[in-house]
């Protein structure tokens, strides 16, 4: 079975991505900054599912070291996932514009950088996969986390540019939109238990979303008419509003 690449994976959703994919079969690539204190990880993984898990050092802010990053894969991967994720501090990023850049940076620049080197191989290829975790923060700009959410809601509208792009390619690009995810990030906000989801929920989702060849995924299942909703209020009544 192939390998799959996952992008920040650190995060408790990458995390859970991996044993996942692992659980179905699919050897892994996990890269992340500093990436050996996944070690222990990454034993655990192969032990319980018997497959290959190699760790990769990648600072998705070093966009130099992308193409070296990507070239030194000697078997390149099936398909991709990118769990990269940095909420920052909205009150901080308004008055400091290197807090404003790391959030952007990190949640779509350093994407799209590393994103566009794989597209061009997978679109060579004529086969393969893009999972890029965007966020329901993009869906509409809320004061709370209008930063974060400008950035996911560009890597939205890029993950939809680049699905119409290699469709002719053969080349499946799926959109994940969490909502509330009980993960590291999250643990100092008080989240509705009935609209958080656990990261293996997220990650079963994705699976599944992933090898049905869909376009775009909500998760939990109710976001998307949540954010349904939200969306249609009329912007003279959004604004007055704290949600």
């Amino acid at each position: 079975m192939s390998y799959v690449l996952i992008i920040g994976a650190k995060s408790d959703i990458a995390k859970a991505c991996a044993r996942e994919y692992a659980k179905q079969g699919y050897n892994l690539y996990l890269a992340a900054r500093n990436v050996d204190e996944l070690s222990e990880f990454a034993q655990d993984v192969t032990t319980r599912t018997q497959k290959s898990v190699k760790l990769l050092e990648l600072d998705i802010l070093d966009y130099k070291s992308h193409r070296a990053f990507y070239d030194s894969i000697e078997e390149k991967p099936l398909g991709v996932i990118s769990a990269v994720g940095y909420l920052g501090e909205q009150e901080k990023a308004q008055n400091d514009f290197e807090e404003a850049k790391r959030i952007m940076d990190t949640n779509y620049t350093g994407v799209v950088s590393l994103f566009n080197i794989i597209a061009n191989d997978f679109e060579k290829r004529r086969s393969g996969f893009i999972v890029g975790i965007s966020s329901v923060a993009g869906d509409r700009g809320r004061k709370s986390n209008y930063i974060y959410g400008s950035a996911k809601a560009a890597l939205t509208i890029y993950l939809s540019g680049l699905r119409n792009r290699l469709y002719d390619a053969q080349v499946h690009v799926l959109t994940v939109k969490p909502g509330f995810v009980a993960t590291k990030m999250t643990e100092e906000l008080d989240l509705p238990e009935k609209l958080t989801a656990q990261p293996e929920e997220v990650a079963r989702d994705v699976f599944n979303a992933q090898q049905k060849g869909k376009n775009v995924l909500y998760t939990k299942w109710i976001w998307k008419w949540v954010m349904l909703i939200i969306r249609n209020i009329p912007e003279f009544q959004f604004k007055k509003m704290s949600i």
